[in-house]
């Protein structure tokens, strides 16, 4: 018998505004202790994801850029100062989770088996997809889950029987 995305789906998932700031959306994550959450917009529908690494990226960015390798020593110190000083101007206007979040939104069907799961997370390199009825997203399956799967001996009996 098949296991299907309802059956190892978080359903509580912890969502946040697009409007929220990005040092606001860092300490969300991790008072929560996860490493994204879906974006949502006024009218509470999600419009994209926001991770660590957003945030990561986003800061990394800041402070680099490709060109720095064709550059001499001296023009790349004064590239670095001119990002460095541009940084701190754009660190007194708060970044929002919208310029930063992903708003490529993957979702499954809760009827969707796990081994198809499993192979568009692997495929589109994702830690987390959501699971849709109607439409509607119902829930959300974390690499975790796809862990908490292997764990359990039953479940694991099943999706092997699968294929």
């Amino acid at each position: 018998m098949t296991v299907l995305a309802y059956e190892i789906m978080t359903p509580s998932i912890k969502a946040v505004p697009q409007s929220w700031t990005m040092e606001r959306l860092a300490r969300f994550l991790t008072d929560n202790e996860i490493t994204g959450s879906p974006v949502t917009d006024e009218n509470g529908e999600i419009v994209g994801i926001a991770t660590l690494k957003d945030i990561t990226e986003f800061r990394w960015n800041a402070t680099r850029n490709g060109f720095d390798s064709r550059l001499t020593p001296e023009e790349e110190q004064e590239a670095r100062r001119l990002r460095m000083a541009i940084f701190e101007e754009m660190g007194k206007v708060p970044v929002e989770v919208r310029d930063i979040m992903t708003p490529i939104v993957l979702s499954v069907d809760e009827q969707t088996p796990v081994s198809k799961i499993a192979d568009v997370m692997m495929e589109e390199h994702l830690h987390r997809i959501f699971v849709t009825s109607n439409d509607k997203i119902t829930g959300i399956i974390t690499t975790y889950d796809m862990l908490k799967l292997i764990a359990d001996k039953d479940l694991t009996k099943r999706c092997a029987d699968d294929v």
